[in-house]
């Protein structure tokens, strides 16, 4: 009888289906654990390698932790809405549903052959009516609590995705979706306001995520702790306020930058500098902000030909424009402070501009602040009137003082996090649920009329502005339930939104009267696993945790209790993409290796968080080691296992149980081949035989399945438990002994473990190498170090 993956996979596939196997009750919570993976976008390019690398090894830890006796809830769906499926249509001239719901059904079948766990009855797809019925509830609700609100504001545009960018979503002044270069636009758009939870989202305790993901998004929302300083713009009627971390330095202020989107920029400039400004106000807008931002770029700047007045001296400064100084991160106006500060230090010395110093290190010596701690730094203020030879901090709290009295600043803790932008002008994603009385007031759709349903007579080609404006239906349905005049908001929202909550579903996708089962989220959340890419570090999962606690109505509840990257899986060393003509689909290797083979191929690759170059050269070999379990699985059972055996066996069990823990499925993998290695000539117990395939069924279940049958189990082999090892198995019945004359070895005996001192004497002096080396020498000493040697020092 030969294994037969292909066979074997295609019956227990259909009879966990057909038993409801892995469909949870999710009413009984008691030892659970909420497994998930990140779902996919359905595109053309369907599932590739890299997919398979995240759900076929997270589902091998799933079923680990239910074999340890967890209840586990793995439930799947699909992201569905947004710019990846609607390109697709777009070039495919299929329309997006269509399009979506035929890769859709395609990527569930491609998911299936992997031999999941996954709960198929609790499956979310985000563009179905019955999910954006709930993404549009969750737009109303942070609309009520006053978190959702519309601005003109300078956007993110890309020319080819002709559609709005949220920054997270620009990657080097590109688009990250189709790599085009990104402009500015100045738009009205919907935001949610995720500022407000700024200083929640930087708290992470009791929370099992990696380090630099906790570091990128405490990067990313920016806390500083510092004051506003008011400058008078001398002969004009008008303060600018500056945000500064090192109000230390104010006395060293040699010049202010305005913002080029600054409102009171073109109030301020002298009729002499106004061409000179203007001409930098166009060019400013032509770059991303990142671009504008970058570290290796030169600054640039005009004078305005204004000055402000130093608060604390009365000085006059000179104001300069610079594109470097953003109006969307604080008040769009900075101190400059080029001995104190490289960038400042670099713009003074292009424009010839004055560098004063004011304050100095514990050696008395000048620094810039770009290499120190700026809030435990050491050091004393100089030059700086009242507040000469105060420390730095405390100086820093007398001065916030001075001006909170003097009424010319105050303190102030400002995040560089920005406000959710999340409009979109395309066709493929949730209605904004919003619509404008006649006089363009904006007014919440009523939860009767939800779902606000997504118009079919649309022209969904991108031309510049939102496709549902060309609906007529949309217009129609409006007028008909609110009154003539009355128009339907024509932008869709971010896809990112979709998944800002679809955790939250899962545990009851059918509820009619909810987005999520309140009992049940109780029960289940957190996930206890959530694995996915770093990439969405500073969006999806920054978003994820801000809807969660809006929608908990708790800002310390958090979704993901320990969050897990897996590594990347590149071809020639790039990333997979259909546009890169690199992807590598999993399809033929499953039809010619079986789903389990492909399965245990992937995590025998290396570390799971490491990830690595595509290469099918091993694959044979673990298709060699399939074959070798079902050999000797299928071969003589013998009535007693040898002590070798039970060695190897239990040592496995050792090893399996403490890599599972830290997902270190290719050396679980390694311990397995050993044993095999071992017991394949010998044979086994039935009993030995069964404790090995409960260790391999997590990593090959439908080949452990099969096999556990075959030994006659009538039950399923997930529901058999985790094995646990013997420790007197692991320990070594002999060791060997090595035996030194004056310190150099001269014979090396395997001795029985627990030899005495007597024993391990007599057995090196016995020793005919040893012999020779004590001829006519007297004994000096004898150590003995038990389990490792004996010294014979002679003279």
């Amino acid at each position: 009888m030969q294994y037969n993956p292909r066979e074997i996979e295609q019956k227990w596939q259909k009879s966990w289906a057909d038993a409801g196997t892995y469909e949870v009750d999710m009413a009984d919570a008691a030892k659970k654990f909420y497994c998930l993976v990140m779902f996919p976008y359905p595109s053309g390019d369907k599932l590739h390698v890299g997919h398979w690398y995240n759900y076929g090894p997270v589902d091998s830890y799933a079923r680990y932790m239910q074999m340890k006796g967890f209840r586990v809830f793995e439930p799947f769906g699909f992201d569905s809405f947004g710019l990846p499926a609607e390109n697709y249509a777009i070039k495919t001239g299929v329309p997006p549903k269509e399009s979506t719901e035929k890769n859709v059904e395609y990527m569930r079948k491609q998911i299936r052959a992997i031999g999941t766990m996954y709960d198929w009855s609790k499956e979310v797809v985000t563009s179905s009516p019955e999910y954006y019925n709930w993404t549009q509830w969750v737009f109303l609700e942070l609309y009520r609590r006053e978190l959702a609100y519309k601005k003109k504001a300078p956007v993110n545009w890309c020319p080819k995705c002709q559609t709005v960018l949220a920054n997270e979503q620009v990657s080097d002044g590109r688009c990250e979706r189709c790599g085009s270069e990104v402009t500015k636009k100045e738009l009205t758009q919907w935001f949610f306001n995720i500022k407000e939870y700024a200083e929640d989202l930087l708290q992470h305790e009791g929370l099992d995520w990696p380090e630099k993901t906790i570091l990128m998004q405490k990067n990313w929302i920016g806390k500083s702790v510092g004051c506003d300083v008011s400058w008078e713009v001398d002969g004009h009627n008008l303060v600018l306020d500056t945000f500064t971390t090192t109000v230390d330095t104010v006395y060293g202020v040699t010049f202010v930058v305005i913002s080029p989107e600054h409102p009171e920029l073109k109030s301020i400039v002298t009729d002499s500098q106004r061409a000179e400004v203007e001409q930098y106000i166009e060019e400013a807008k032509k770059r991303s902000d990142i671009e504008r931002m970058a570290e290796d770029r030169e600054k640039t700047g005009v004078f305005t030909g204004s000055y402000v007045i130093n608060p604390f001296n009365g000085e006059k400064v000179p104001l300069w424009v610079a594109d470097y100084v953003l109006m969307n991160y604080g008040t769009g106006v900075v101190m400059g402070v080029p001995a104190h500060d490289q960038r400042d230090m670099d713009f003074a010395e292009k424009y010839m501009l004055k560098i004063v110093q004011s304050v100095v290190d514990e050696k008395g010596e000048s620094f810039v602040y770009d290499d120190v701690d700026k809030y435990n730094v050491k050091g004393r203020i100089i030059d700086s009137g009242e507040f000469t030879d105060l420390p730095i901090l405390e100086g820093r709290e007398k001065m916030i003082e001075y001006m909170e009295k003097k009424k010319i600043g105050r303190a102030k803790i400002q995040y560089k996090l920005r406000d959710w932008l999340i409009s979109r002008q395309r066709y493929w994603g949730a209605p904004i649920p919003i619509v404008y009385d006649p006089e363009g007031n904006a007014h919440p759709v009523p939860e009767e009329h939800l779902p606000w349903m997504l118009p079919t007579d649309v022209d969904y080609l991108p031309k510049g502005k939102a496709p549902l404006a060309s609906s007529e239906e949309f217009v129609a349905r409006t007028e008909k339930i609110f009154g003539k005049g009355w128009r339907p908001e024509v932008d869709t929202m971010d896809t990112f939104v979709d998944s800002s909550w679809y955790f939250l579903r899962y545990p009851n996708p059918q509820k009619e009267d909810g987005p999520f089962d309140k009992e049940l989220v109780k029960k289940w959340l957190p996930v206890d696993m959530y694995v996915g890419g770093p990439e969405h570090a500073c969006m999806h999962l920054l978003y994820a945790r801000f809807i969660h606690k809006v929608l908990m109505d708790d800002k310390k509840a958090e979704p993901f209790k320990r969050l897990v990257h897996q590594g990347l899986i590149t071809k020639d060393g790039a990333k997979m993409s259909k546009s890169k003509g690199n992807v590598v689909s999993p399809d033929e290797f499953v039809e010619k290796y079986g789903s389990d083979i492909f399965r245990m191929y992937l995590m025998f690759m290396g570390p799971f968080t490491e990830g690595g170059d595509w290469s099918d050269r091993g694959i044979t070999g673990i298709a060699r080691f399939a074959d070798r379990v079902w050999n000797f699985i299928h071969g003589e059972h013998v009535g007693k296992d040898s002590d070798e055996v039970l060695r190897a066996l239990h040592g496995a069990i050792k090893k399996a149980s403490e890599d599972m823990e830290k997902l270190q499925f290719n050396t679980v993998l390694a311990g397995l081949m050993s044993f095999i290695n071992v017991a394949l000539a010998p044979g086994a117990t039935i009993e030995a035989k069964k404790q090995f395939l409960q260790l391999l069924a997590p990593l090959a279940p439908h080949l452990a399945e099969e096999c556990w049958e075959f030994l006659g189990e009538n039950k399923t082999i997930f529901d058999a438990g985790w094995p646990s090892y013997d420790q007197k198995y692991l320990v070594a019945q002999e060791f060997e002994l090595v035996v030194q004359v004056n310190g150099k070895v001269r014979a090396k005996l395997m001795v029985p473990a627990e030899v005495s001192k007597e024993d391990a004497l007599k057995l090196a002096l016995e020793n005919e190498n040893v012999k020779s080396h004590l001829e006519g020498k007297q004994m000096k000493k004898e150590i003995y170090v038990p389990g490792k040697l004996v010294n014979l020092v002679v003279s």
